[in-house]
């Protein structure tokens, strides 16, 4: 027989193989309503985890079958063997760590063989874990194995090394209930919902686009060329949990999709939201996405270039080439269950006036294009964006969210030693902010904060990182809602400055001004006297004298205030802001 006739009827096994899989109901851990009611009497009465919002995500997409076939957090057999080899103890193919870390307080409470209840952030009971394995990870171990790198300008080892718990916890789940969501809740499938769905309208062949961004008419011309290459149904399966830190909101990019679903085929297009947290892990993300795929019942996967790349790292060079992750999807796509669709670049050709690959366009033609920073750009300064690029509902929607940079709400953070003269340029530029007038000003002073916000703290290290985050999270309010927010912090630690930059930029822009007045300086002005108590050990950990001040790195100014007059270091500001255009020259 023809070797392409053998390969040919390979491929046509393998797709009815997936086909008549993805029709079936797949296990789920939720127990009947009659068993549920009476587990959450007797969860009242265990020790009880709130969980983070990653878990929520994650203990969510366990207990539908999404995550199939896990039954629970992973033990640390499991965790040790999806770490060094993508796959679970028991050999199936795993490639990322889902585990339960909690903090040292609470592990030292529970052990293995005891029963825990993991309840949302309101206190809902949802579920009942079997503590089966307690450890403490090697977290830098797990950076290098899973992401390829301990470094913390990948979004996912910044979440290990600064956000996540010390310990973690395995176990199998007993599902009480899913958690809540009241946003489009139409919208919202569990896989056995998609499968059936799937059986009802007799789709076989369903290929899944992955999204966690709006989707503009290169999307809609690649998403029509995958699915006619697959001869498949489409669906548009947007990540709506927890994405890239300065991703647009879920909210806005739902609107989005939405406002777009109209150019595709009812009778060959649905649109279902995955409540998944990301890990931008790259390769491993994309055969990830791959098996959460085919236990939404889907046969066909669209894998992109870089697909769930988080961009640059510490040395300003991708963390993944680009195309590692359809290689690593091309070699597991058997075990996978999904056959890939290769991502085409889709291009506008002018001569054209029509999408095109890339590698399909005549030598001479022109093309147009118009990236993401420079689309970012273009919304920021309230600039056209032509009707080739994009569909004008999809526009109008972004626009209400991401308003001109001038009229957006942003937050200026000094930060510094004592007696830098923080306190009094934040003055002098809330005054100047405010006789300009447009939007509201708040003054977030350190003295001020600690008095009403946070009375009951020490200045323990802890205690500190509470405080500036605390002051992180009232100026990201501040922010979403288009006001100013001006702090005025010592803040002496990066990693937590780093974390309320991360809290505001999620809603607008964030200047953080290093007041960089020397420790002599400082000391010379001081009129409390607080530098010689500390030197004289009255006062502990005090910064720049018994406890340290991480002076920042790459800060967006710095001001040496030596010399100089309050008013014409509050300009400096003004004109950083202006060539920010958060304000108008």
């Amino acid at each position: 027989m023809p070797e392409d006739r053998v390969t040919s009827d390979e491929t046509i096994v393998r797709s009815v193989q997936m086909t008549a899989s993805n029709l079936l109901p797949l296990p789920e851990l939720y127990v009947s309503a009659e068993s549920a009611a009476r587990l959450k009497v007797e969860a009242g009465d265990l020790p009880s985890w709130d969980l983070t919002p990653r878990q929520i995500c994650d203990l969510e997409l366990l207990m539908n079958g999404g995550f199939h076939p896990l039954k629970g957090f992973l033990s640390r057999a499991d965790y040790e063997s999806v770490c060094a080899d993508m796959r679970l103890a028991d050999g199936s193919l795993w490639p990322m760590p889902i585990t339960l870390d909690v903090s040292e307080g609470f592990a030292e409470k529970v052990g293995p063989g005891q029963d825990i209840a993991l309840r949302d952030q309101e206190g809902v009971i949802l579920a009942i874990m079997s503590v089966s394995d307690r450890w403490t990870p090697d977290r830098s171990r797990e950076a290098e194995l899973v992401f390829g790198a301990d470094d913390i300008a990948h979004p996912a080892v910044n979440y290990l090394h600064h956000k996540s718990g010390p310990v973690y916890l395995g176990g199998p789940v007993t599902g009480i209930q899913a958690p809540v969501h009241y946003d489009f809740r139409g919208r919202r499938n569990t896989p056995n919902e998609l499968r059936a769905y799937f059986r009802k309208l007799g789709w076989r062949r369903i290929v899944a686009f992955q999204t966690r961004n709006p989707l503009h008419r290169a999307h809609q011309e690649l998403t029509f060329r995958a699915a006619r290459e697959a001869q498949a149904n489409l669906l548009i399966h947007p990540v709506v949990g927890m994405t890239k830190p300065g991703d647009i909101d879920h909210f806005t990019r739902v609107r989005c999709y939405e406002a777009v679903l109209d150019q595709y085929p009812q009778s060959t297009t649905t649109l279902s939201l995955l409540n998944l947290a990301m890990r931008m892990g790259g390769p491993r993300e994309a055969v990830w996405h791959g098996i959460i795929r085919r236990n939404h019942g889907c046969t066909h996967m669209i894998v992109g270039r870089d697909h769930a790349g988080p961009g640059k790292n510490s040395h300003g060079k991708d963390f993944y080439g680009p195309y590692d992750a359809q290689a690593l999807f091309a070699k597991h796509q058997d075990e996978i269950g999904v056959e890939m669709v290769d991502f085409k670049q889709m291009v506008y050709v002018q001569e054209k006036a029509q999408y095109e690959p890339r590698d399909e366009v005549a030598e001479g033609q022109t093309i147009l294009d118009i990236s993401g920073t420079e689309l970012r750009r273009r919304l920021q300064e309230g600039l056209e964006i032509p009707d080739w690029f994009s569909f004008p509902a999809v526009v109008e929607e972004l626009r209400k969210s991401k308003p001109p940079r001038a009229a957006q709400g942003f937050t200026v953070f000094f930060t510094g030693l004592s007696g830098s003269g923080k306190s009094t340029v934040a003055n002098a530029l809330m005054t100047k902010l405010m006789e300009m007038g447009g939007r509201p000003v708040t003054l977030l002073d350190g003295d001020v904060v600690r008095k009403h916000l946070s009375s009951e703290l020490g200045f323990s290290k802890e205690h500190r990182d509470i405080n500036i985050r605390r002051i992180g999270y009232v100026a990201s309010e501040i922010t979403k809602n288009g006001g100013i927010a001006i702090c005025a912090p010592i803040a002496p630690y990066a990693a937590t400055r780093a974390a309320v930059r991360e809290m505001v930029e999620a809603f607008g822009a964030f200047l953080e001004v290093h007041v960089a007045t020397s420790l002599e300086e400082c000391e010379r002005r001081d009129r409390k006297g607080l530098y010689k108590l500390a030197r004289e050990g009255k006062i502990k950990e005090f910064t720049g004298i018994s406890d340290p001040y991480e002076a920042p790195a790459s800060p967006e100014l710095r001001l040496e205030t030596e010399g100089s007059e309050i008013d014409y270091s509050a300009q400096q500001v003004i004109l950083k802001l202006e060539s920010m255009g958060l304000i108008r020259a």
